[in-house]
């Protein structure tokens, strides 16, 4: 049986170290950093947006821009699941400004070392970078104002977990705000089986109904679908681009890709962003 957060943190840890290797010149999906640019570009982020974050920050692991639909306020404590390279961290350190905070917290070692890494070179003081899991938050309960999410969640294998976390350090009337792979459909058993393809956060993706059934079942209320994008199968895995929807994107995961049905992965994979708000 396949030990999935092992898989997710080794694989991502190797993103990490490709992206911190100056031998290498590699920055996630492959050895240019153009494509991490490009990726995000495509997710939603502005030009101003990847050029404002130190060198490395952004890895373009994201399926889209949680933050362009955060409405952050001054003063507020915001919390980043899945934090990688700290990229959305500091996009939202500013924004927070000198009395508020940003905490990231991922369960990398070499992703925090980026992260915290860049942050001493940014010079970014309201932002801190925090080793933990998701379904087991290392923070005390009612101190978040938000939580933003990018491409993490569809990784976890317990995610009622990670709602109900999210949801007991959030502070009454506190809100999350995510964007995240899910499916409309079922997957061909050789897609849904392979570790690859998980990494590529694809076999782990909830169904649709089940992912929003889940963040209600966790108490969350006023849920509210921002937006929705279905990929088509060439998007999922493309040698000049990257692999589009794949959120982890390594040689193995777009391989995979191609040794399957692709055109079968037509409709079945969607990129959403969402908001949800603990009861007050």
């Amino acid at each position: 049986m396949i030990d999935i957060k092992k898989l997710v943190r080794d694989e991502y840890g190797h993103i990490a170290e490709r992206a911190a290797s100056p031998a290498s010149g590699c920055s996630c999906c492959s050895c240019n950093s153009d494509i991490a640019a490009e990726s995000s570009l495509q997710a939603g982020y502005t030009e101003e947006e990847i050029n404002s974050v130190p060198e490395g920050a952004n890895l373009g692991l994201g399926c889209g821009n949680p933050l362009a639909l955060a409405e952050i306020k001054e003063g507020e404590t915001v919390l980043d699941l899945g934090s990688g390279g700290g990229f959305d961290c500091f996009l939202a350190s500013p924004r927070v400004g000198a009395k508020g905070k940003v905490i990231g917290v991922d369960m990398t070692p070499q992703m925090l070392s980026i992260a915290k890494r860049n942050a001493f070179q940014g010079g970014y003081t309201n932002v801190e970078f925090i080793q933990g899991e998701i379904e087991n938050l290392p923070l005390e309960s009612d101190s978040i104002d938000l939580i933003i999410s990018n491409c993490v969640i569809n990784l976890s294998p317990d995610k009622p977990a990670v709602f109900k976390e999210a949801l007991r350090v959030l502070k009454p009337g506190g809100r999350i705000v995510i964007s995240d792979i899910v499916l409309e459909g079922e997957l061909p058993d050789e897609v849904r089986k392979s570790a690859a393809a998980y990494i590529s956060c694809i076999a782990g993706a909830e169904q649709f109904d089940d992912y929003l059934d889940i963040i209600n079942e966790a108490g969350f209320v006023d849920i509210t679908l921002l937006s929705k994008e279905t990929y088509g199968a060439d998007s999922c895995c493309n040698d000049d681009e990257g692999c589009g929807c794949s959120c982890g994107c390594s040689g193995e995961s777009c391989q995979s890709g191609e040794d399957t049905e692709t055109n079968a992965l037509d409709g079945l994979i969607s990129s959403l962003r969402l908001r949800a708000y603990k009861p007050l």
